[in-house]
C-alpha cells in the first residue's frame, strides 16, 4: 500500500506543476511579480534597462492564450527581423492579421508609439545645423523623410553661399518605382528664398540604391537647368537600404556622376 500511496502523491504534485505553468502561461502583466513586470521594470529602474521587447509589452498590455504580451512582443520583433524601422512600415492590417492576439487598438498603439519615435528624430534633425559639403551628413539630414516609405518621395534640399542647409521641401510623391518631378518647382522655390545651391534626393522602397537610367537622365536635366540658372545642383542622394537590411545611399557627386 506504501508505494501506491506515494506513486499516487507523485501524480497530484506533477498535476499541480502542470496546472501552475498552465496559469502562468495565461498572465497579463498585472499579474505578474513585481520584478517581472515591464511596466513596474520601467517604474523601479528606469527605461533603459528594458528589453525593445518589454517596451512594445507595454504598448500591448496583455498577451494571448498560453502567451505573455512579452512572448508577443518578441515574436512580433522576429517577424520583423528584430528591426523596428521594418515593423514602422506594418500597418494595423499587417499587425493584425500576422498576430493572434493583437487586435486593432493594440496595432494602432505601436503605430503611434513608432512614428512618435520617427517624429521625435526628425525633430532632432531640424534643430542641428547641417552643411552640404559632405554626403553622409546630408544623408543624416534627408534619411528621416525617405526611410521607410512604402513609395518614393522626391525632395529638394536649399543651400545658402556657406553650404549651410536651409531647409528641405518634398517636390513630388509617386508609387513604389517612380515619381513624377517638376524641375520648374525645385528651382522656383530655390530662386523664391535666394538658395545658392541644392541638393535632391529621393528614395527606392525596393531597398537597392543603384540608380537607374532614369534617375540618371534626370539628374542631368536638373544640373543642366541650374547652369542656366546659376544655381549649382551639388549631390543627388538616393536613399535606400543595403544587402543587411541597413539604412544605405548613393552619392552622385561622391561616384562622379556630378561636377
Amino acid at each position: 500500500m506504501e508505494p501506491h500511496k506515494k506513486n499516487r502523491k507523485n501524480v497530484v504534485n506533477e498535476s499541480q506543476v502542470d496546472l501552475e505553468t498552465e496559469k502562468k502561461k495565461n498572465l497579463t502583466v498585472k499579474d505578474w511579480s513585481s520584478e517581472d513586470q515591464p511596466r513596474e521594470k520601467l517604474i523601479t529602474k528606469g527605461k533603459k534597462e528594458l528589453s525593445t521587447a518589454e517596451l512594445i509589452a507595454i504598448l500591448i498590455g496583455s498577451g494571448s492564450v498560453g502567451q505573455s504580451s512579452v512572448e508577443l512582443a518578441k515574436e512580433i520583433l522576429k517577424s520583423n527581423n528584430d528591426d523596428l524601422s521594418l515593423l514602422s512600415k506594418q500597418g494595423i492590417n499587417d499587425l493584425t492579421k500576422n498576430h493572434k492576439g493583437i487586435g486593432e487598438a493594440k496595432a494602432v498603439s505601436i503605430i503611434a508609439a513608432l512614428e512618435l519615435g520617427y517624429r521625435m528624430l526628425t525633430e532632432q534633425n531640424e534643430k542641428k545645423e547641417y552643411y552640404g559639403t559632405d554626403s553622409s551628413e546630408v544623408f543624416k539630414y534627408i534619411s528621416p523623410s525617405l526611410l521607410d516609405l512604402p513609395h518614393e518621395e522626391f525632395w529638394a534640399i536649399y543651400l545658402n553661399t556657406r553650404n549651410k542647409i536651409l531647409f528641405k521641401k518634398r517636390i513630388s510623391i509617386g508609387g513604389i518605382n517612380e515619381t513624377p518631378v517638376d524641375i520648374r518647382l525645385i528651382f522656383s522655390t530655390a530662386l523664391e528664398w535666394n538658395a545658392v545651391s541644392i541638393i535632391v534626393s529621393h528614395n527606392h522602397p525596393t531597398g537597392k540604391v543603384t540608380p537607374s537610367t532614369k534617375d540618371r537622365q534626370l539628374t542631368k536635366a536638373i544640373a543642366e537647368a541650374g547652369n542656366i540658372l546659376k544655381i549649382k545642383l551639388k549631390d543627388h542622394i538616393i536613399v535606400g537600404i543595403n544587402e543587411k537590411n541597413q539604412p544605405d545611399y548613393f552619392s552622385f557627386y561622391d561616384n562622379g556622376e556630378i561636377l
